[in-house]
């Protein structure tokens, strides 16, 4: 993906957005709908019933060949070999130094098959970090961003609007699984890719195909999803619903500066491989030591809300001793929400600790994450 190039670039599903009257942001090198009507609606629509997502800009590498487990168990934190065929895992990809390259997720398509799904400011580099990481293995890594399109259906009305377009057993696909059947489109039937996977929350399933049907498989799920009252949904609302979630966003919760650890996500690292891995020596090292600062949540006693950027003072010694990563007002708690490194000391839930809102202090409080925790 060229993310240099000052054009951005468009997903198949363009026109349909911009039929549908969608506004427009540039990320990650991609023209993207931020929004259709109001991001609050489209974000209590995911909460009730259901919205669809274009994530077309994420990246996909593929992995193939006998050697492909071992050289993902080399090249990221975890242990994609033991991913059961048609599961999935969130992964990570570390440089030496333990800092963070990419948050994954990693499907196992078959036996020898993988799908590693990237971020989008990020697939550039995860690419041939993998295909680094994979040297020496007998494997052929592959980005084949090109070749997918990628459309989600978050909400809890999803599995009922799926189940209705394709012969697979929506309600026996189990969360992080991921199967290949086909969509009933307005043209006929499009093979597609169904995960029972999502960035908001909810229940929901991502969706990949050519991008020669996009199009109508958006119409699809558009039409069966309407008696729902499934809405298109964009990017602004998928960042407050992932916010309320607790899932973190690289370039915000997640960096080259930061560690698994300091993430609160430690647990995706696997320090037992017997070969070893990418980062190993210094996350392990790391581990040992205990992280520095510490990701917590905070929910705001004011009425302002935190954002990315802001200072976290320390009440007792007024001192600035961390920062918010994400912020704003939370649609579902109807109260400001924040995520923040903080030191482990200001770590534990109920501390009161200051936020600097444009040079006067509100008060916020820890607490755990996440916000929002959806009913099963």
């Amino acid at each position: 993906m060229a993310t240099n190039d000052p054009t951005p670039r468009t997903t198949p599903l363009h026109a349909v957005h911009t039929a549908l009257g969608a506004n427009f942001t540039d990320f990650a090198g991609w023209q993207m709908p931020v929004r259709y009507s109001s991001e609050l609606a489209e974000h209590r629509a995911v909460r009730t019933t259901a919205g669809l997502f274009d994530l077309t800009h994420m990246g996909e590498i593929e992995l193939t060949g006998p050697g492909a487990g071992a050289a993902l168990d080399h090249a990221l934190v975890g242990r994609p070999s033991a991913i059961g065929v048609g599961r999935a895992r969130y992964s990570m990809i570390c440089a030496e130094d333990g800092g963070i390259i990419d948050d994954l997720v990693v499907y196992r398509l078959a036996e020898e098959h993988y799908l590693v799904v990237a971020n989008a400011s990020n697939v550039a580099v995860v690419a041939p970090e993998v295909a680094a990481g994979a040297d020496g293995y007998d494997v052929e890594v592959r980005d084949t961003s090109e070749e997918w399109a990628l459309l989600a259906v978050q909400g809890p009305a999803s599995a009922a609007i799926v189940a209705e377009l394709t012969e697979l057993d929506v309600p026996s696909l189990r969360y992080y699984a991921i199967d290949a059947g086909t969509v009933a489109a307005p043209d006929g039937a499009v093979e597609v890719l169904l995960a029972r996977t999502g960035y908001t929350g909810e229940d929901g399933f991502e969706v990949y195909c050519r991008p020669s049907d996009a199009e109508a498989v958006w119409a699809a799920l558009q039409q069966a999803g309407e008696p729902h009252g499934l809405v298109p949904a964009g990017l602004a609302c998928r960042d407050t619903l992932r916010l309320e979630a607790g899932m973190p966003l690289y370039g915000h919760e997640l960096s080259r500066d930061t560690t698994p650890y300091e993430a609160n996500l430690g647990r995706v690292v696997v320090l037992d491989k017997p070969d070893g891995f990418v980062g190993h020596e210094a996350l392990a090292k790391r581990k040992e030591q205990g992280p520095e600062r510490v990701l917590v949540g905070l929910v705001s006693t004011g009425r302002r809300s935190p954002r990315a950027g802001y200072p976290v003072v320390d009440p007792a010694t007024g001192a600035e001793v961390g920062e918010v990563t994400s912020g704003a007002p939370s649609p579902t708690l109807e109260k400001p929400v924040a995520m923040a490194y903080v030191p482990p000391h200001l770590a534990a839930p109920g501390t009161r600790v200051s936020v600097l809102l444009r040079g006067s202090l509100e008060d916020a409080d820890v607490v755990e994450l996440p916000f929002y925790t959806r009913n099963r």
